[in-house]
């Protein structure tokens, strides 16, 4: 994990028959998943996530009959998922979120009797219903289908008893919100950004554990209802947080009086409009959205000299120590829950520490949280671990302690909580009295073999040097005669996220030698090509005119900026070619034409107003994205028909080059 792997997946992988974990996330891997992965009949963790593979996901992956985990988010799977998963007993967690996947939601899903969290975000399954069955699930703990382009009703999910996270946004949805009683676990409610009309149920008012309830950009009228809090018990970590924005609510019923850990928003309301409606106006102005972060939460220590623990060697007061100001070196550890099911931590923090230390076999007070933020609806934290003051008050972890908690971290062995959800493991650092632990243990070796080992190692380095050498001339020779081209390639082999790395003759192929009846549009940037890649994928080909040429820097920078920006409403950065003084971006290609050629009645049917509104609002949709999303943010200069394609009229900006 968190690697610089590249390349594909090798087959021979899959004959690894006792495998348990496959943990391959964070690297730059590409290419699709062989259809041998699937012989890995007692793996019990697939985690891919956050490359940048593609292709199908392999149907093979039925006959992993004890698999519980299949991670493969941030990647670029594509084509229809597998309804034969639905086979697999035991699988607890499905995480497809930021792929390509299409076709249709598999009903057979809700068949899973262990499933617990069901993320599909940021697909699309362009007019797919979400299936009634959904309502079936036993065990479910979260279902999150947020921007994956579904059409008609919000599915009665009042028969899921664990249920506590729901996460429909950014949609297409219609019809009123059904009234049936969620489960009182229900912490989140997020169906904005669809066309919902009618009322807000009334059974939302008895949901005693919720944190967030996000209606907004919907078409809801009637009153807004303030038992929603009134019924509600908080403590003082608690917040609720209402969010009700542009709909056409046009009265209070109740009054408006919510406690502090309420926040309400209510502009672009009817209802804000109403000067007779008393404190109405608190809750119709526009605030900054808040993103909850947190930073040294202890601060027991405050009052301990600060000469007295030498910090500079990674020593630090233990914050929640019962012996006063012990001075100890904590281990430091990079933590992520993939999928909690919760959208805001303070509640959750003290069962959290509980159940970390309980996994570690720990105190509470040797654990402190750092700091905490939230990515994407994935809680990033940073944790320190202190030695025990039972230990003859050592102020450091032994050697054997040490290897433990970390064995303990990647063996993945820590119980199952509904709650938290899957963690990843992003660092394990070891500073200061730490720095020199070493976990590779040599010591089964024979002095023999040692001496084996060093002198083919001699050997091979003496071959190696060489064959370098000889590589060395060769390359100054045809560098030297490089030079008489039109200019000296600068090429570095980059792979961002896996996006590929093409070669000139793999783009000369793919366009017949750029022949001009594969040019289907040219602008400022220069011409574009459709082509077709060897594995049978359209793609479009950008190909830069000399006066549109980047230094490297400048060209690899927007690379890496293009490579991190993933929506569905965003055309896709396939790869790129930086070759014989060449530079070209491959995107995915749009069959369907650009908005520009729709209006202009190029196409062969007319555009109505509810064709024209999904269009609008789907741009909308990326550019959003693109503004307050992005990391770092990119605003796009150039929006114009031209721009904005059209496929089975959702709409995906387009020409994001030279705009951030």
């Amino acid at each position: 994990m968190w690697n610089e792997l590249t390349g594909t997946i090798p087959k021979e992988i899959g004959h690894i028959s006792p495998l348990r974990l496959l943990l391959l996330n964070g690297n730059k891997l590409f290419g699709s998943l062989p259809d041998e992965l699937g012989y890995l009949s007692n793996l019990n963790r697939l985690q891919l996530d956050q490359n940048n593979i593609s292709g199908p996901i392999p149907k093979t992956f039925v006959n992993m009959g004890r698999v519980r985990h299949l991670h493969l988010n941030n990647n670029s799977f594509s084509g229809q998922i597998p309804p034969q998963l639905s086979q697999i007993p035991t699988l607890l967690h499905l995480l497809l979120d930021n792929n390509n996947l299409s076709g249709y939601l598999p009903p057979e899903f809700s068949n899973l009797p262990e499933l617990r969290i069901l993320q599909l975000d940021n697909n699309d399954f362009g007019g797919s219903v979400i299936p009634a069955s959904y309502g079936n699930f036993s065990r479910l703990v979260k279902l999150s289908l947020r921007n994956c382009g579904l059409r008609g009703a919000v599915p009665d999910l009042s028969g899921i008893q664990n249920l506590t996270y729901l996460d429909l946004s950014q949609n297409h949805l219609t019809g009123p919100i059904p009234t049936n009683k969620l489960s009182d676990h229900m912490t989140t409610i997020d169906l904005s950004g669809n066309q919902l009309n009618r009322s807000i149920p009334a059974s939302f008012s008895d949901l005693p554990s919720l944190q967030t309830l996000c209606l907004k950009n919907n078409f809801l009228t009637g009153p807004v209802l303030t038992d929603i809090w009134q019924n509600m018990t908080f403590s003082t970590s608690a917040r609720l947080k209402l969010d009700l924005r542009n709909n056409s609510f046009s009265s209070i019923q109740g009054h408006l009086n919510p406690p502090v850990n309420v926040t309400l928003r209510l502009e672009g309301n009817p209802v804000c409009k109403n000067a007779n409606l008393l404190n109405v106006s608190l809750f119709c102005g526009s605030e900054s959205e808040e993103n909850e972060t947190r930073t040294n939460l202890n601060n027991s220590t405050a009052n301990c000299p600060i000469q007295a623990c030498p910090r500079d060697n990674n020593y630090e007061y233990v914050p929640a120590s019962p012996l006063p100001c012990f001075c100890a070196a904590p281990l430091r550890i990079g933590y992520r829950l993939k999928s909690p099911s919760f959208s805001y931590f303070p509640p959750y923090i003290q069962p959290f520490e509980a159940y970390l230390t309980r996994s570690l076999n720990l105190s509470l007070y040797q654990l402190s949280i750092d700091t905490y933020s939230w990515e994407n609806g994935r809680l990033r934290m940073y944790l320190k671990l202190f030695p025990s003051i039972n230990s003859n008050h050592s102020s450091t972890f032994n050697v054997s302690e040490v290897q433990r908690i970390r064995r303990r971290y990647m063996s993945w062995t820590f119980p199952g909580s509904n709650l938290f959800g899957p963690y990843e493991l992003l660092n394990f650092t070891l500073l200061g009295p730490y720095a020199d632990i070493k976990f590779e243990n040599t010591k089964g070796i024979r002095k023999s073999v040692l001496v084996a080992v060093v002198v083919v190692g001699a050997a091979c380095a003496i071959a190696m040097s060489a064959i370098v050498t000889i590589l060395i001339t060769k390359r100054h020779a045809g560098q030297r005669r490089a030079m008489s081209r039109k200019r000296l390639s600068s090429k570095v082999s980059m792979k961002l996220d896996g996006v590929k790395d093409f070669t000139f003759k793999e783009m000369a192929l793919a366009t017949d030698n750029f022949n001009s009846s594969s040019q289907v549009g040219q602008g400022g940037y220069g011409k574009v090509y459709k082509g077709t890649l060897p594995d049978k994928t359209v793609v479009a080909i950008k190909r830069a005119e000399e006066g549109s040429l980047q230094g490297q820097r400048e060209f690899l920078t927007e690379i890496k900026l293009l490579s991190r920006l993933h929506h569905r409403n965003l055309v896709s950065l396939v790869g790129y070619c930086d070759e014989e003084g060449e530079q070209m971006l491959v995107y995915e290609f749009m069959p369907n034409g650009t908005l520009r050629d729709w209006l202009s009645a190029k196409s062969k049917e007319s555009l109505n107003f509810g064709m024209r509104l999904l269009i609008a609002l789907g741009s909308a949709k990326g550019i959003l994205y693109l503004h307050t999303e992005a990391n770092p943010p990119v605003f796009h200069r150039d929006i114009k028909a031209s721009n904005i394609l059209d496929s089975k009229l959702n709409a995906k900006v387009a020409d994001l080059v030279s705009h951030g």
